[in-house]
């Protein structure tokens, strides 16, 4: 996990109520679910207390006076009021349920779209667990946040105003003696609110590290395995969770230690209430039923204080949660469209490289004053040392990045002035480690174009050398491929990601790398796919296996950024310059793993033979 990005996500500034706020706007789009939510929450909650202004009645009209009819009124006029109330508590965990869900909803809908604008540098610098802990873990957080945190919020809030009107109203000199309790209950909230919010910020971060190290494990298992490192990373994953461990025990130990001090903050008091309640009710200032009314209030507005421990915990706890979804929606793409982009119609036609240089990281230039031209259905051979910059051609071709200097034109105009979909829908690419998406065969061709037919996406497979090994599986084209294809070889996968591409027809056409990892028989098959596509496009090929670029229209030698050799294939041997030397080693290399004149002598290989 990259250290520089925990830094960069690592939140401390204090809670100002923005995040709050903004968590709160997620509700705007189902304001009329809020109301009724609300609605229904005060009604529930204003009905508990006048059920105890009832009691007060029943006691004082009815018990003490010993007034039959009268006890019968009021116990008739709260029966009625439990069924109205059942009737709105039913409502609002309704409306909570529906409301969280369309709050998930929205959320994750909303990430997902801004993902799918963000740029491939955001994705290189960015752990997959951190994303996939926001689209998860936090959302469903936030949601509960939104319903249960804000029904919590409103219950209580509407508990303490009840309360305090009921209070004033039977006696108002006691209820001044609650009133001045409650400003010390809420200084000791704020503090303890502080320090919590602290710990559940360091929570969250961990938590996140801790997504990101469960994906590369399971995605990596097999280089774990093969390497024994299981020990190894059992131990760094050991520390990652000791820390969450000690930062979530911190938290749950201040949230332990509010409950208590607001407790004993409250004792008092309600022991002041009762002592001077009775002395009241000696000199009948107040009867016997407002007291025990009085009691009860004073516990209606001291378990919301009391419970803020667990609000708190929650609502701090999903704040954080807030502060990093807000954080990835607000990340801006480094490649967008321009206010005036429109879609070219077609990319075919000449290319050109003018002045290009680019730089992933500051003052470290992967391309210098880089310049080409490319004639319409031209093949370009990309060939060099590994980080020459061959890759950041193409890359910076398909528009995934853009030039710090100079500029790419398409047909003589500048690229940046066309939509990235007028662009990115007109290439197909094929890469050095293909990626096949859950289902089956058939649905990962049709990726390329969704509105092929059955008999296109089949011809395009028997144009790019695959429908023979389709075939040949037990349903064919309806087989599943696996998560990430991992049910298929990496040549059959390549074979799959070529005839998605020919099926795309594009008039850009890019490989990368395609046929290094695939056995000769494989690349066979590949190279007769490579020129179906390329009769009809401009294609970039980049290729270690030097034998696959034989036949295009110019191989380029591409050496820190720059280009050091360039002509066709037989021009370069010519030359006897890079490429010369490049080819002949690894043409070399061939032969020698074909043929090794000293096994026919029974000497090893590559050895002289023993003399006796």
């Amino acid at each position: 996990m990259s250290e520089e990005y925990l830094e960069e996500e690592d939140f401390q500034t204090k809670f100002t109520g923005k995040t709050f706020l903004r968590i709160l706007g997620l509700t705007k789009p189902h304001w009329k679910w809020v109301i009724g939510f609300l609605l229904a929450i005060a009604s529930v909650s204003g009905l508990d207390s006048f059920f105890t202004y009832l009691s007060k009645r029943i006691v004082d009209e009815g018990i003490v006076a010993g007034n039959k009819d009268a006890l019968i009124g009021i116990l008739s006029i709260y029966g009625a009021l439990l069924v109205v109330q059942a009737i709105f508590a039913f409502f609002f965990i309704y409306l909570a349920g529906v409301l969280g869900e369309r709050i998930r909803y929205d959320l994750r809908k909303a990430l997902f779209n801004h993902l799918q604008k963000l740029s491939l540098s955001y994705y290189s610098r960015t752990p997959v667990g951190w994303i996939m802990s926001r689209v998860t873990s936090d959302t469903e957080r936030v949601a509960d946040l939104v319903t249960w945190g804000l029904l919590d919020m409103t219950w209580g809030f509407m508990n303490i105003v009840t309360s305090m009107i009921f209070m004033l109203i039977i006696s108002w000199k006691l209820a001044i003696l609650v009133f001045i309790a409650l400003p010390i209950l809420f200084y000791v909230s704020i503090q303890f609110r502080k320090r919590i919010l602290v710990q559940f910020r360091n929570v969250r971060k961990l938590n996140s590290k801790i997504t990101g190290a469960y994906n590369e494990n399971i995605t990596g298992v097999r280089v774990i395995k093969a390497l024994g490192r299981e020990s190894g990373n059992l131990e760094e994953f050991s520390y990652i969770t000791s820390d969450m461990y000690k930062a979530s025990y911190r938290a749950a130990w201040l949230s332990a230690l509010f409950l208590p001090t607001v407790q004993i903050v409250s004792s008092f008091a309600l022991g002041a209430i009762v002592w001077y309640g009775g002395l009241q009710a000696d000199y009948g200032l107040i009867t016997i039923g407002g007291i025990q009314a009085f009691v009860s209030y004073v516990t209606f507005m001291m378990w919301p204080i009391q419970d803020l421990a667990r609000v708190f915990a929650e609502m701090q706890h999903a704040m954080a949660s807030g502060e990093r979804i807000f954080s990835l929606l607000d990340a801006v793409p480094s490649v967008k469209d321009q206010p005036k982009a429109y879609d070219p119609g077609t990319i075919f036609g000449e290319i050109e490289f003018d002045q290009v240089s680019f730089a992933y990281e500051d003052n470290k230039p992967v391309l210098q004053d880089f310049s080409l031209k490319v004639k319409p259905g031209e093949t370009i051979a990309l060939v060099g040392p590994t980080g020459g910059g061959k890759t950041t051609i193409v890359n910076l071709l398909c528009r995934m990045y853009e030039p710090t200097k100079g500029k790419i034109k398409i047909n003589g105009k500048d690229y940046t002035d066309f939509s990235l979909h007028g662009i990115q829908s007109r290439i197909g690419m094929v890469l050095q480690t293909p990626h096949l998406f859950s289902g089956t065969i058939r649905e990962n061709l049709r990726y390329g174009r969704l509105d092929a037919t059955d008999d296109e996406i089949e011809r395009a497979a028997q144009l790019a050398g695959a429908h023979e090994f389709i075939t040949k599986l037990e349903k064919g084209y309806e087989e599943p491929v696996g998560e990430g294809g991992n049910l298929l070889s990496v040549g059959q996968k390549q074979l799959i990601s070529l005839a998605r591409a020919v099926l795309a027809n594009p008039e850009l056409f890019i490989m990368d790398e395609a046929t290094s990892s695939v056995d000769t028989l494989t690349e066979a098959l590949i190279q007769q796919g490579m020129e179906t596509l390329m009769k009809n496009s401009t294609s970039f090929i980049i290729a270690h296996r030097l034998s696959t670029i034989k036949k295009a229209n110019r191989i380029i030698v591409i050496e820190d950024g720059q280009i050091s050799e360039i002509g066709s294939h037989s021009e370069l041997l010519k030359k006897g310059g890079k490429y010369y030397n490049l080819y002949t080693k690894q043409f070399r290399n061939q032969m020698e793993q074909v043929y090794d004149p000293f096994k026919e002598l029974g000497g090893a290989s590559g050895l002289p033979l023993a003399v006796e």
